[in-house]
């Protein structure tokens, strides 16, 4: 992976890390003002929707962090490591994670006339997109998997034929 190529994915990185904390600390905070003015019916709505949109973001920062992470060890040529496991289980747990979240949240909106069952309907296909791409995740870690054994195997035949030589 090229410099500009790092450099450019890092600023991808640090722009969607700082919108999502401008997000979670001023747009949350204009929300929950907004939410205050619900119906009485729609009022116990208001905490978990809070706490669901606060910990779904807290999920994509997550997955940022560990992406950065990522990138660093391929830039310093260590992707290839058993370290990078500890980095990509825990994108796939955010992504599950998140999956979880999404669903949570169409089934506390899903009763009632609230809103319509398309909606629900959206939220639940979400989360199944959400959890689709955990799997994909899940296989692009066996691949990495792949890669280190071969990596290892590489290494090992290489210095039987140093000895040879």
């Amino acid at each position: 992976m090229g410099k500009l190529t790092v450099l450019a994915l890092r600023a991808v990185l640090v722009a969607l890390l700082a919108g999502s904390v401008f997000v979670q600390t001023v747009m949350v905070s204009l929300l929950a003002v907004d939410l205050r003015q619900l119906d009485a019916d729609m009022a116990h709505l208001r905490t978990p929707f809070l706490v669901i949109t606060v910990l779904g973001i807290v999920t994509i920062q997550v997955v940022l962090v560990c992406v950065w992470r990522l990138v660093t060890m391929v830039r310093r040529g260590t992707v290839f490591s058993p370290t990078a496991f500890r980095y990509v289980d825990v994108v796939i747990g955010a992504f599950v994670a998140a999956s979880l979240l999404v669903f949570t949240l169409g089934v506390l909106l899903a009763p009632g006339e609230a809103v319509a069952p398309g909606v629900v309907l959206l939220l639940g296909g979400f989360a199944v997109g959400v959890l689709g791409v955990a799997l994909i995740v899940l296989v692009l870690r066996m691949l990495l998997a792949q890669a280190i054994a071969r990596d290892a195997e590489a290494a090992r035949m290489q210095a039987e034929l140093d000895e040879v030589i």
